[in-house]
């Protein structure tokens, strides 16, 4: 994912002086010698993703220093509000941190790219658990690629693209498609890619393509609405994230608008349902993302009695992502170069199973894959890989 906003940042500015305050699994915050990072959207318009994101790495946290009681890994919360702004004020006193040997993060794609130069001037392993933005692993693009310290779970674009477009649609007779997208390098990316998959299937037929300014949340909509009317399109395809998805879903349905909505993995957040309500009733998402819960009834129960919440969205993620960098430390890799060494050597197991291997530009070897959601009863059920 990726957000950029124009907003004023004074609420981060303030975050930045005290990037030192510490959220740990224990009360001997003060014991602490090294401390891993979590960098995402903490406050702002979608922090339900990074709060969700961050309890992941808290449970990951919490496991491993139950079973070494001597040599504890603490936390440190970084607040980028999911915007290159935002990082860009953070990241340099991060960098700076020594006590800090790893990131689990940048959660969103701008805000990755607004924080690399600190890092691989710091040397500060990155391990991002929702990134998905193309570029940030291609060396072809010096200003975006995060390489030799950025490495990301996730698929990218090019490959969630063509999985939105095929599954928004999956089912529809004669569809006639509608985009649009917030204008940020996240949403114009996808964009590209669903666009050009769009036009590859036979039968589809694109009838538009329009942006918005994503960095306003409570945007009225009703010029788009007109144009996607006009088309008479049947489906409409949102590439951007889900706050202001959540109200360009509802004004759609006040609109009687009828058709499927789809989106990416911005969107796939339960804020989104709370912030659409009925009107996200049937939306159907896209992510790179296993969905917790299928791990198991048992670690389910633990994540929740340990966070205090069920598991959320990119909570697999997370918790794959803090534990390559825990198995490095365990390992008596407690330095930014042994980990970062550690990372690019290693093969790791994932919750489901999963062998994690990152390539020489930080994707994980394989062809990945591309989950798909619907929003049923109020609630984002998985419906199986997008094939």
């Amino acid at each position: 994912m990726n957000l950029t906003s124009k907003r004023t940042f004074a609420a981060v500015a303030a975050a930045a002086l005290v990037i030192g305050s510490v959220a740990t699994t224990s009360a001997h915050a003060a014991s602490y010698k090294i401390y891993i990072g979590y960098q995402g959207p903490l406050t702002g318009d979608n922090k339900q993703t990074g709060l969700d994101e961050i309890a992941g790495v808290k449970f990951a946290l919490a496991k491993y220093n139950a079973m070494h009681k001597t040599a504890q890994v603490g936390l440190k919360e970084i607040d980028d509000q999911g915007s290159g702004p935002g990082a860009s004020v953070v990241a340099p006193g991060t960098a700076k941190d020594k006590s800090i040997v790893a990131i689990v993060g940048p959660a969103f794609s701008g805000a990755s790219v607004a924080s690399f130069p600190y890092y691989r001037a710091a040397g500060l392993p990155l391990i991002s658990p929702s990134a998905t933005r193309v570029t940030l692993t291609d060396p072809a693009v010096a200003s975006d690629f995060g390489g030799p310290v950025f490495h990301r779970i996730p698929s990218k674009d090019d490959k969630q693209g063509p999985a939105l477009a095929h599954l928004a649609v999956k089912g529809v007779t004669a569809p006639i498609v509608y985009s649009v997208n917030d204008q940020s390098s996240y949403g114009t990316g996808l964009d590209k890619y669903v666009q050009a998959a769009l036009k590859a299937t036979s039968g589809v037929t694109v009838a538009g393509d329009d942006a918005v300014d994503g960095t306003n949340t409570t945007l009225d909509f009703s010029a788009t609405i007109s144009k996607i009317k006009a088309a008479k399109a049947n489906v409409v395809i949102y590439s951007g994230y889900y706050a202001q998805a959540a109200g360009f879903v509802k004004q759609l349905r006040n609109a009687n608008y009828q058709g499927i909505f789809a989106s990416g993995d911005g969107t796939y957040d339960s804020g989104f349902v709370t912030g659409a309500g009925s009107a996200a009733e049937g939306a159907r998402l896209t992510a790179s993302s296993a969905v917790f819960q299928d791990a198991g009834p048992a670690i389910t129960a633990e994540f929740t009695k340990v966070t205090g919440n069920a598991p959320g969205t990119y909570a697999t993620e997370d918790y794959d992502a803090a534990n390559i960098l825990l198995t490095c430390i365990s390992k008596g890799n407690t330095t930014r170069p042994k980990i970062l060494s550690c990372i690019k050597a290693g093969t790791f197991k994932g919750l489901m199973g999963n062998s994690i291997k990152f390539d020489a530009n930080g994707d994980v070897s394989g062809n990945g894959f591309i989950n798909s959601f619907v929003v049923t009863a109020g609630d984002i059920k998985s419906t199986g890989v997008v094939k």
